[in-house]
């Protein structure tokens, strides 16, 4: 099945998460489907809530970067109650953009380097520590997890200059190609 993307405005997007456990109904068929639905959609990390559901989940498939990054070859996630358990205090500029935020990219700044400790499928638990984009994608879409969205970490300049972007968007004044879903 693929989902709807939820768009800025829409009020899952600012929930804090609740964890699950392996017993969460159907959760298999959940993470193939946010995999459906993030390649369906030309995204690389997608998480729960851009679906409509509150809990700690994301999916990942950096892949399509490792051309530019090495650490991407392979970095393929099912992140189940994930928690960045370090991250490093250098920060690097990198663009960004978010299948719930249609259209807009912007620089955003987030530590070069984490630690993430998380549940695979099988309720195997993980830490790695991650570089390059895998770092970046897994920041972003934990943010999800917290109730925030890339745009939130834009200096306060950049927050103006995009206000009356985002106030169309959440009031369903927006273009893309893929399905979407306010509120």
């Amino acid at each position: 099945m693929i989902y709807p993307i939820y768009i800025y405005g829409s009020g899952v997007l600012r929930k804090e998460c609740v964890e699950i456990d392996k017993d969460y109904p159907e959760l298999a068929k959940l993470v193939e489907d946010m995999f459906a639905t993030m390649y369906a959609s030309n995204g690389v990390g997608l998480a729960a809530p851009q679906i409509g559901k509150d809990i700690r989940l994301f999916v990942a498939d950096g892949t399509p970067f490792e051309d530019v990054d090495p650490t991407a070859k392979d970095f393929k996630r099912v992140c189940i109650n994930p928690e960045i358990v370090e991250e490093s205090d250098m920060e690097v500029l990198m663009n960004e953009g978010c299948l719930s935020v249609p259209g807009i990219h912007e620089d955003v700044y987030r530590p070069e380097e984490v630690t993430l400790r998380y549940f695979d499928l099988d309720f195997v638990e993980h830490e790695e520590h991650l570089t390059g984009w895998p770092a970046r994608i897994v920041q972003h879409e934990y943010d999800h997890l917290d109730g925030y969205v890339f745009t939130d970490r834009l200096s306060n300049l950049r927050k103006t200059l995009l206000r009356n972007k985002l106030s169309a968007m959440a009031k369903g004044k927006f273009s893309c190609d893929y399905r979407t879903k306010q509120r």
